[in-house]
Protein backbone atom coordinates (compact mmCIF):
# COMPACT_ATOMS: atom_id res chain seq x y z
CA UNK A 1 0.00 0.00 0.00
CA UNK A 2 1.17 3.73 -0.93
CA UNK A 3 2.58 5.21 2.49
CA UNK A 4 0.28 7.98 2.09
CA UNK A 5 -2.71 5.96 1.24
CA UNK A 6 -2.05 3.78 4.30
CA UNK A 7 -1.57 7.15 6.23
CA UNK A 8 -4.68 8.02 5.86
CA UNK A 9 -6.48 4.65 6.57
CA UNK A 10 -5.12 4.60 9.77
CA UNK A 11 -6.39 8.07 10.09
CA UNK A 12 -10.02 7.29 9.49
CA UNK A 13 -9.63 4.08 11.71
CA UNK A 14 -8.21 6.36 14.63
CA UNK A 15 -11.42 8.57 14.01
CA UNK A 16 -13.23 5.72 14.18
CA UNK A 17 -11.98 3.89 17.29
CA UNK A 18 -11.92 7.72 18.90
CA UNK A 19 -15.47 8.46 18.38
CA UNK A 20 -13.40 11.89 16.79
CA UNK A 21 -14.00 13.74 13.71
CA UNK A 22 -11.18 14.55 11.06
CA UNK A 23 -9.34 16.85 12.01
CA UNK A 24 -9.86 16.84 15.77
CA UNK A 25 -6.70 17.69 18.11
CA UNK A 26 -6.22 14.65 19.22
CA UNK A 27 -5.94 12.70 16.34
CA UNK A 28 -3.45 15.53 14.68
CA UNK A 29 -1.50 15.30 17.93
CA UNK A 30 -1.50 11.31 17.34
CA UNK A 31 -0.14 12.22 13.84
CA UNK A 32 2.28 15.42 14.69
CA UNK A 33 4.08 13.20 17.43
CA UNK A 34 3.99 10.25 15.48
CA UNK A 35 4.61 11.05 11.43
CA UNK A 36 5.09 7.96 10.24
CA UNK A 37 3.35 4.47 9.75
CA UNK A 38 6.39 2.54 11.92
CA UNK A 39 6.17 4.90 14.43
CA UNK A 40 2.40 4.54 14.80
CA UNK A 41 2.47 0.71 15.01
CA UNK A 42 4.98 1.10 17.44
CA UNK A 43 3.41 3.37 20.06
CA UNK A 44 3.25 2.69 23.32
CA UNK A 45 0.83 3.37 26.28
CA UNK A 46 3.12 5.43 28.38
CA UNK A 47 3.95 7.92 25.10
CA UNK A 48 0.14 8.19 24.46
CA UNK A 49 -0.55 9.50 27.89
CA UNK A 50 1.28 12.19 27.48
CA UNK A 51 -1.07 14.01 24.67
CA UNK A 52 -3.69 16.11 26.32
CA UNK A 53 -7.11 14.47 26.46
CA UNK A 54 -6.16 10.54 26.06
CA UNK A 55 -6.28 8.81 29.31
CA UNK A 56 -5.85 4.91 29.48
CA UNK A 57 -8.91 3.80 27.79
CA UNK A 58 -8.11 5.93 24.83
CA UNK A 59 -4.36 4.76 25.18
CA UNK A 60 -5.90 1.32 24.74
CA UNK A 61 -8.15 2.33 21.60
CA UNK A 62 -5.75 3.54 20.27
CA UNK A 63 -3.26 0.81 20.86
CA UNK A 64 -6.10 -1.86 19.53
CA UNK A 65 -6.81 0.22 16.19
CA UNK A 66 -2.87 0.20 15.68
CA UNK A 67 -3.09 -4.09 16.08
CA UNK A 68 -6.04 -4.32 14.29
CA UNK A 69 -4.48 -1.98 11.46
CA UNK A 70 -1.28 -5.05 11.10
CA UNK A 71 -4.34 -7.84 11.08
CA UNK A 72 -5.92 -6.10 7.90
CA UNK A 73 -2.30 -6.15 5.98
CA UNK A 74 -1.92 -9.28 6.39
CA UNK A 75 -2.88 -11.92 3.19
CA UNK A 76 -5.60 -14.42 3.51
CA UNK A 77 -3.85 -17.77 4.88
CA UNK A 78 -5.14 -20.84 2.62
CA UNK A 79 -4.67 -24.33 4.67
CA UNK A 80 -2.37 -25.50 3.62
CA UNK A 81 0.14 -22.57 3.24
CA UNK A 82 2.14 -23.45 0.16
CA UNK A 83 5.83 -21.51 -0.26
CA UNK A 84 6.78 -21.19 -3.94
CA UNK A 85 9.08 -18.35 -3.98
CA UNK A 86 10.47 -15.49 -2.32
CA UNK A 87 7.88 -13.28 -2.79
CA UNK A 88 5.43 -15.92 -0.96
CA UNK A 89 7.18 -15.22 1.75
CA UNK A 90 6.57 -11.58 1.76
CA UNK A 91 3.62 -11.70 1.55
CA UNK A 92 3.21 -13.16 4.76
CA UNK A 93 5.38 -11.81 6.86
CA UNK A 94 6.11 -8.37 5.04
CA UNK A 95 2.95 -6.79 6.80
CA UNK A 96 4.02 -6.92 10.09
CA UNK A 97 7.75 -7.23 9.99
CA UNK A 98 8.24 -3.81 8.10
CA UNK A 99 7.16 -1.75 10.95
CA UNK A 100 9.46 -3.35 13.43
CA UNK A 101 12.01 -1.23 15.24
CA UNK A 102 14.35 -4.11 16.01
CA UNK A 103 15.61 -6.61 14.35
CA UNK A 104 14.02 -9.79 14.46
CA UNK A 105 15.24 -13.10 13.28
CA UNK A 106 12.29 -15.37 11.67
CA UNK A 107 12.19 -18.78 10.59
CA UNK A 108 9.35 -20.28 8.51
CA UNK A 109 9.67 -24.35 8.37
CA UNK A 110 8.37 -26.07 5.20
CA UNK A 111 7.49 -30.28 4.77
CA UNK A 112 8.70 -31.94 2.18
CA UNK A 113 5.89 -30.47 -0.19
CA UNK A 114 7.03 -26.87 0.55
CA UNK A 115 4.04 -27.15 3.04
CA UNK A 116 4.05 -24.62 5.86
CA UNK A 117 4.30 -26.17 9.14
CA UNK A 118 2.77 -24.21 11.93
CA UNK A 119 3.16 -20.29 11.92
CA UNK A 120 6.44 -18.95 11.88
CA UNK A 121 8.54 -18.16 14.30
CA UNK A 122 10.51 -15.60 16.14
CA UNK A 123 13.78 -17.09 17.35
CA UNK A 124 15.62 -13.75 18.48
CA UNK A 125 14.83 -10.16 19.06
CA UNK A 126 17.62 -8.36 18.68
CA UNK A 127 18.57 -4.26 18.78
CA UNK A 128 18.30 -1.79 15.63
CA UNK A 129 20.65 -3.15 13.62
CA UNK A 130 21.58 -6.87 14.98
CA UNK A 131 19.36 -9.85 16.21
CA UNK A 132 21.72 -12.75 17.47
CA UNK A 133 20.78 -16.09 16.49
CA UNK A 134 23.33 -19.76 15.86
CA UNK A 135 22.63 -22.73 13.62
CA UNK A 136 21.56 -24.49 16.74
CA UNK A 137 18.90 -22.38 17.86
CA UNK A 138 17.20 -22.63 13.92
CA UNK A 139 17.76 -26.86 13.77
CA UNK A 140 16.88 -27.42 16.72
CA UNK A 141 13.40 -25.84 15.92
CA UNK A 142 13.42 -27.62 12.31
CA UNK A 143 13.78 -31.10 13.91
CA UNK A 144 11.09 -30.23 16.78
CA UNK A 145 8.85 -30.25 13.59
CA UNK A 146 10.23 -32.76 11.63
CA UNK A 147 10.58 -29.68 9.01
CA UNK A 148 12.37 -31.01 5.89
CA UNK A 149 13.75 -27.36 4.77
CA UNK A 150 13.67 -23.80 6.26
CA UNK A 151 13.12 -20.35 5.32
CA UNK A 152 15.07 -17.61 7.30
CA UNK A 153 13.61 -14.00 7.43
CA UNK A 154 14.86 -11.16 9.63
CA UNK A 155 13.78 -7.17 9.11
CA UNK A 156 16.45 -4.30 8.64
CA UNK A 157 14.70 -1.58 10.53
CA UNK A 158 16.55 1.22 8.74
CA UNK A 159 14.19 0.16 5.90
CA UNK A 160 17.43 -0.90 3.53
CA UNK A 161 17.11 -4.45 2.99
CA UNK A 162 20.78 -4.85 1.56
CA UNK A 163 22.23 -7.82 3.38
CA UNK A 164 25.18 -6.77 5.53
CA UNK A 165 28.10 -9.10 5.76
CA UNK A 166 27.38 -10.72 8.84
CA UNK A 167 23.93 -11.52 6.95
CA UNK A 168 25.86 -13.35 4.50
CA UNK A 169 28.11 -15.03 6.74
CA UNK A 170 25.46 -16.00 9.00
CA UNK A 171 23.76 -17.84 5.84
CA UNK A 172 26.75 -19.57 4.45
CA UNK A 173 27.16 -21.43 8.37
CA UNK A 174 23.23 -22.13 8.22
CA UNK A 175 23.50 -23.53 4.69
CA UNK A 176 26.76 -25.82 5.87
CA UNK A 177 24.50 -27.29 9.22
CA UNK A 178 21.75 -27.95 7.37
CA UNK A 179 23.51 -30.27 5.15
CA UNK A 180 25.29 -32.05 8.68
CA UNK A 181 21.45 -32.02 9.79
CA UNK A 182 18.93 -32.67 6.80
CA UNK A 183 16.96 -29.71 6.58
CA UNK A 184 17.55 -27.49 3.58
CA UNK A 185 17.85 -23.88 4.21
CA UNK A 186 15.98 -23.06 1.07
CA UNK A 187 16.56 -18.93 1.32
CA UNK A 188 17.46 -16.29 3.81
CA UNK A 189 14.91 -12.97 3.06
CA UNK A 190 16.04 -9.54 4.55
CA UNK A 191 12.87 -7.37 4.70
CA UNK A 192 13.10 -3.67 4.78
CA UNK A 193 9.90 -0.92 4.41
CA UNK A 194 8.06 -2.87 1.83
CA UNK A 195 10.99 -4.09 0.02
CA UNK A 196 13.30 -6.94 0.11
CA UNK A 197 16.47 -8.80 -1.26
CA UNK A 198 16.81 -12.89 -1.19
CA UNK A 199 20.24 -14.05 -0.70
CA UNK A 200 19.71 -16.90 -2.68
CA UNK A 201 18.41 -15.09 -6.15
CA UNK A 202 21.18 -12.29 -5.26
CA UNK A 203 23.94 -15.75 -4.75
CA UNK A 204 24.95 -15.43 -1.84
CA UNK A 205 24.36 -18.99 -0.96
Amino acid sequence: MNPINELSTIKSLLGEALAEKPGSYIVDELFDRFPTVQELMNVTEFELLSIKGVGKVRAKQVIATMQLARRLGRPAVNTPQIIRRPQDTVDLLMPEMRYLQQENFVCMFLNTKNHLIGRPETLSIGSLNCAIVTPHMVFRAAVKRSAASVICVHNHPSGDPTPSSEDIQLTKRLVESGTIVGVDVLDHLVLGDGTFKSLKEQGLM
